[in-house]
């Protein structure tokens, strides 16, 4: 017999009927410009497990040359997903894959993706990264 788990807000699971547990994401991929406009809110919201999620479904439903955009995207959510549930170096790690990730994006897709200002979040995810292994917070990072 399979349980059902549920995730709370960090996106640990916990039992499917536990108050902390969190209305789940639908699993398949949405269009690009609504995958954005909801990783955005699961941000906003402290989210960003969540954001990944649908920033990752959006990556592998993608044509091979967004992929990186969206596993970058995806991966700056999972780095900050690690800071919020207290693992620095994993966090900083993360953040600075994704924002690698993006580069190789910029490098054949320069500009703004769906919305996204990619050389913005670039900039903040390393931003954030460097804050982060000198003991400090660092800015929000925003899509």
């Amino acid at each position: 017999m399979s349980v059902r788990r549920g995730r709370d807000a960090a996106g640990r699971p916990v039992p499917a009927d536990s108050p902390e547990a969190v209305e789940p994401l639908p699993e398949e991929a949405l269009p690009p410009v609504e995958a954005v406009a909801l990783a955005r809110d699961l941000l906003a919201r402290g989210r960003p497990f969540f954001a990944h999620d649908v920033l990752e479904a959006a990556w592998k439903a993608a044509p091979a040359e967004e992929r990186a955009l969206w596993q970058g995207l995806a991966q700056v959510c999972v780095g900050l997903t690690h800071l919020q549930r207290g693992n620095p170096v994993g966090g900083a790690r993360l953040l600075r894959r994704g924002a690698d990730r993006l580069d190789e994006h910029r490098a054949t897709r320069p500009g703004p993706a769906y919305g996204v200002d990619v050389d913005r979040v670039v900039r903040s995810a390393r931003t954030r990264a460097d804050a982060v292994e000198a003991g400090e917070p660092g800015p929000a990072l925003e899509l």
